[in-house]
């Protein structure tokens, strides 16, 4: 076992004296060592939670013969960290997370990891890490949030940020806001619609890193409790049949992951971390392969903000299982790979039936002949940019009109709360991307505004930043190259033609070559707004191409 090399022979004597210290008995220290990696907080409502989760999983290990150790990994709440400053701190956690994980796990030379996460950036954090460590990991959430109720109508997270700007527009009164604050989140767990951190935690179970549920079972639920106790056995069973990560996360696999991405209709910050997650597994997966992808993946499911369910309805329906079951139909998945079931993904759907044909729709009748995520070239983004298609009005697919530009996320909302911008316009929001904002912030607050002053069917809204899985409306994020390091975007003017035609996958503005040559002549680079501490230390830099697949941190000299 690789624990051997802290509890075994003579030179480990001082070792197992600080085992002795621990607690841990001779017994113990003769067991496999399997570490508890656990996002357990009290700021994160998704994370509040994990204290049960993780102590069902010490219980299953020690059931199944292993010897659990608990150690943390932080989270950021995105939903709290939004609209300010520490926006700009919520990308670069991820990379955090996975070196943090990477050292606990290699300096006490783990047998085994359980990694309990939930939120945006430690699922994928987490992935990465255990990409890079590559000993038998399995992954238990904590679970979505219930849905809120408002008015009789189910609701979540998204329907209050809206709210704030259906108030700010003079539409609905501050008791009607206060209503939804109240009612918006009314349990723990990851915010309820399909979000990041339910994309991500559904992801994981495609991918074959988590058992059944672990993507949609609520956080209220037992079963949830039951499904950590499972995990803990699990990974004694996987430890003893030496399955790794990389075993588990190919090529094939990720392939599967953003196929059942583009069926379930997840957040535009898959397209950022599936592939940081597969080069850290070796595996390159370019962005721009979603389209081929899309183009003959259905989109079956219109959860929360694309529609009106939420994950509690897409675990009545039968899960991501039974999604995966039905694009299997048409064999749309490679079925042959093993997972963290020490099954093969044939083996783990099989019987799994879409029991809710309005949740999940029939292969033969989805909502969409494409999927939920599409990737736009042209001018304005010469790498790439992305949009959440399953949650843009159809009369919005194809759209044109001036550019109204902004050269960061606060100038933008005061403009639309203003009511400077009106129908037709395309807000451009540029300098927020990982490497000009510093750190890339989420344009929640901009596009809730927009669809709050009822102009979600008519406005368009792109940025080098990103977009939140809460985000509905023609929301074009993740543009690249960004504006700081002289993309395309930021030569943008104001009342330039932004032409926006989704059907194509393009998306330009109208300038000769001649004028955008003269403009490129005349832009001068802009110093980032670095803020204290961490970002003014360690600026977040891009790879691949600046498409944003994959966050560097310079190392310090």
């Amino acid at each position: 076992m690789r624990s051997d090399q802290v509890t075994k022979g003579v030179q480990q004597a001082p070792h197992r004296s600080l085992f002795n210290a621990l607690g841990h008995t001779k017994e113990e220290m003769n067991k496999p060592l399997i570490g508890i990696v656990s996002s357990y907080n009290e700021i994160v409502p998704g994370h509040m939670n994990l204290d049960k989760i993780v102590d069902a999983v010490k219980l299953g290990v020690a059931m199944a013969g292993g010897t659990p150790v608990v150690f943390p990994a932080i989270a950021v709440c995105d939903g709290i960290a939004m609209g300010h400053e520490g926006m700009k701190y919520s990308l670069v956690t991820r990379d955090l997370i996975a070196d943090s994980t990477e050292a606990m796990a290699m300096a006490h030379c783990f047998d085994g990891l359980v990694m309990v996460p939930n939120c945006d950036k430690n699922v994928p954090g987490l992935l990465m890490a255990a990409a890079r460590v590559n000993i038998p990991t399995i992954f238990v959430s904590g679970g979505a949030m219930l849905a809120g109720r408002v008015k009789n109508n189910k609701t979540s997270l998204s329907s209050l940020f809206e709210a704030v700007g259906a108030y700010n527009a003079g539409k609905i009164s501050m008791e009607e806001v206060e209503e939804y604050e109240q009612k918006a989140c009314p349990t723990c767990g990851s915010c309820s619609g399909m979000y990041t951190a339910n994309s991500m935690n559904c992801l994981t179970e495609a991918l074959g890193m988590g058992l059944k549920g672990n993507g949609t079972i609520p956080a209220v639920y037992s079963e949830r409790i039951r499904l950590a106790k499972h995990a803990g056995m699990k990974i004694m069973e996987l430890v003893e049949k030496d399955i790794k990560p990389k075993d588990i996360m190919t090529k094939d696999a990720f392939m599967n992951a953003l196929a059942v991405d583009m069926a379930l209709g997840c957040s535009t910050n898959s397209m950022l971390h599936l592939p940081a997650i597969a080069h850290e597994a070796g595996v390159e997966l370019n962005p721009e392969i979603a389209n081929e992808v899309s183009a003959k993946t259905p989109n079956l499911c219109h959860l929360a903000p694309a529609g009106h369910t939420y994950i509690e309805d897409l675990n009545e329906a039968g899960g991501v299982y039974a999604v995966m079951n039905e694009l299997n139909k048409k064999g749309l998945l490679k079925t042959d790979l093993i997972t963290c079931t020490g099954k093969t993904i044939a083996e783990n759907i099989e019987g799994c039936v879409n029991l809710d044909p309005e949740v999940i729709r029939p292969i033969e009748n989805p909502f969409s002949q494409t999927g939920g995520i599409a990737v736009l070239k042209g001018n304005l983004a010469p790498d790439t940019c992305v949009v959440k298609r399953s949650a843009v009005a159809p009369e919005m697919l194809v759209h044109q009109g001036p550019a109204r530009v902004f050269d960061c996320e606060e100038d933008a909302i005061n403009a639309i709360n203003q009511g400077l911008i009106v129908a037709g316009d395309v807000v451009v929001i540029r300098y927020e991307g990982p490497k000009g904002g510093p750190g890339m912030r989420e344009m929640l607050n901009p596009t809730s505004a927009i669809v709050g002053r009822g102009l979600g069917s008519s406005v368009a809204l792109i940025t080098d930043g990103r977009f939140s899985g809460a985000t509905r409306g023609a929301s074009i994020g993740h543009v690249s190259p960004e504006a700081a390091v002289g993309g395309n975007i930021a030569l943008v003017q104001e009342g330039d033609i932004i032409k926006i035609d989704m059907l194509k996958n393009t998306i330009d503005f109208e300038v000769s070559d001649e004028e955008l040559k003269k403009r490129r002549e005349n832009w001068q680079p802009r110093e980032p707004r670095i803020t204290t501490g961490y970002l003014s230390r360690y600026r977040a830099l891009v790879t691949s191409g600046n498409r944003g697949a994959v966050l560097e941190v310079p190392k310090i000299k």
